[in-house]
C-alpha cells in the first residue's frame, strides 16, 4: 500500500492556478505528507475530441484513483464568472460512483482560486467548489485567521481558502501573503489528514 497522499487536483489556463497547486503542495510537504499534483483536461466545443493521456507540459491527468485514494484534497480552480472553470466541474460530474461507495468521506478538503481582478467572485468560487465536497462528506478546512497573512493580505487571500489576484493579463505572481495562504492551507491539509489517520499521534 502507498503511502499516504494530498491530491492537489486543479485546472489552469495562464499559469496562476498551477503556481497555486505547486505552494499548496510545499505546504503539504512541510506537513509531513506526500503531495500529488494532478490536472484535468480542458473541455472540448466538439463532443468527439479527446486529449492525449499525457499533457505536453504540467502535471498529469488525474484519474478517479488519484481521488479515491488520497488522504486529503486541495481543489483549484481559476474564477469562471464566480463559479469553478467548466473542466474542473466535469471532472467532479463523473465522481458519482465515489459519492455511491462514500470513498470520500471524512477526508479533509481546502479549496483555491485565481482571479483577473481583485473582486473577480473568488468568494464565490471557492464557495461553488465546496458545493460537491460537502456531498461526498468531505471534512472543509478553510484558512483561519490565526494565520496573519489572512488579516494583512493586499491581494488574496479568505477564511474560505487561498486565493489569487493574477491581474487582467493573468501575469501578477503570487505575493508573499498569498504564498504564505497557500502554503498554510496545504500544512493545515496535511496536519489534519495526518490527525485522522492517526487520532492519538
Amino acid at each position: 500500500m502507498s503511502a499516504p497522499y494530498i491530491l492537489v487536483l486543479y485546472y489552469s489556463r495562464h499559469g496562476g492556478t498551477a503556481e497555486m497547486a505547486r505552494q499548496i503542495a510545499r505546504g503539504i510537504e512541510m506537513g509531513g505528507l506526500e503531495a500529488r499534483l494532478r490536472t484535468v483536461p480542458a473541455v472540448s466545443t466538439e463532443c468527439e475530441a479527446v486529449a492525449a493521456d499525457i499533457p505536453a507540459e504540467g502535471a498529469l491527468y488525474a484519474s478517479l484513483d488519484d481521488l479515491k485514494n488520497c488522504a486529503g484534497l486541495a481543489l483549484g480552480s481559476p474564477t469562471r464568472f464566480g463559479n469553478m472553470a467548466a473542466p474542473l466541474k466535469y471532472f467532479l460530474d463523473g465522481t458519482s460512483g465515489l459519492w455511491l461507495t462514500g470513498g470520500l468521506v471524512g477526508k479533509p478538503a481546502g479549496v483555491f482560486t485565481s482571479t483577473a481582478s481583485l473582486h473577480g467572485g473568488q468568494e464565490t468560487t471557492l464557495l461553488s467548489m465546496l458545493l460537491p465536497l460537502l456531498h461526498h462528506g468531505m471534512l472543509i478546512t478553510g484558512l483561519p485567521y490565526s494565520e496573519a497573512a489572512l488579516l494583512e493580505t493586499r491581494g488574496g487571500g479568505t477564511p474560505y481558502g487561498a486565493s489569487h489576484h493574477a491581474g487582467a493579463d493573468g501575469k501578477r505572481a503570487l505575493d508573499e501573503h498569498e504564498t504564505a495562504l497557500c502554503r498554510a492551507l496545504g500544512q493545515r491539509l496535511a496536519q489534519t489528514a495526518a490527525k485522522l489517520e492517526n487520532p492519538r499521534g
